[in-house]
């Protein structure tokens, strides 16, 4: 892998990757376009790079993580100091046991484009129906029930395409959550979820590879978490600023588009999978 390719790859990531259009989607169909070869290493770098988005959240939102007491829980309703990290720690679990037990499954999906154009097509039809069915005004406190059956959720979005963050608001939204308030606890869901899968990756590639593997592709996974970084840092405050004005229509309609006109460019024959 080149540098320009884990720029362009990172860039993809930081953007899409706390927006409700399938990060892993996109990740997929931009490698096709690119060319890649399908390789250990590729499958690894595109979570690992993810490590550099998790840390644009703990950037925006690090006085929720210090802040502790009565107080500040109440007026983040629940979301802040201890009760946050136990909502994140709960909430996490129902994907980290299904991702254990069809992990094999996930993988083979993962080289599935048809898959991918499919549910970034049936995902954008429920995002705009989202607000007119679930949108709701008043703020809740988030309990750990509720934190439970938005993990539920997210273990939708290990089908390629259907976007974990897309899988997460909608959780957050049947349970009576805000817009802004389902968007700051799919972001916070991410962080556990993420650096798991990025430490599992991690962890498989040195045992099959061993250290030579890192110390021949530093370059490229510095540089894709330090643009992951940087991008998610401002995909995140337009996404916030958007959701919170306009709902989110604007992204199921922006799914539906991009699914046709790869879904044309399969029929075409262009070269949209990887080698």
């Amino acid at each position: 892998m080149s540098i320009l390719e884990s720029i362009i790859l990172a860039i993809v990531e930081g953007l899409t990757e706390f927006l409700p259009v399938s990060s892993t989607g996109h990740m997929i169909l931009t490698e096709g376009l690119m060319g890649m070869q399908s390789s250990a290493y590729l499958s690894a770098f595109t979570v690992m790079i993810q490590f550099g988005a998790i840390l644009s959240v703990l950037v925006i939102y690090l006085p929720r993580f210090l802040r502790f007491g009565k107080d500040q829980e109440t007026q983040y309703y629940g979301l802040s100091g201890f009760n946050l990290y136990w909502l994140m720690f709960i909430g996490c679990i129902p994907a980290a046991v299904m991702g254990l037990m069809l992990e094999e499954y996930i993988d083979a999906l993962l080289g599935r484009v048809e898959v991918v154009i499919a549910m970034l097509f049936l995902g954008g039809i429920v995002m705009l129906f989202m607000d007119k069915l679930l949108a709701k005004d008043k703020p809740q406190r988030v309990t750990p029930l509720k934190a439970v059956i938005i993990g539920c959720f997210q273990c939708l979005a290990m089908i390629p395409g259907v976007s974990r963050s897309m899988a997460t608001i909608l959780g957050g939204m049947q349970q009576g959550l805000t817009r802004q308030q389902a968007a700051e606890f799919s972001f916070f869901l991410a962080i556990p979820t993420m650096f798991g899968a990025t430490a599992l990756k991690a962890y498989k590639l040195h045992k099959e590879f061993g250290m030579a593997i890192f110390a021949d592709n530093w370059q490229t996974l510095l540089v894709g978490n330090v643009v992951a970084f940087v991008v998610a840092l401002l995909a995140i405050k337009f996404f916030i600023g958007v959701v919170t004005r306009y709902g989110f229509k604007a992204f199921g309609y922006y799914r539906i588009v991009i699914a046709i006109v790869f879904a044309l460019m399969l029929l075409l024959g262009v070269p949209i999978e990887l080698q």
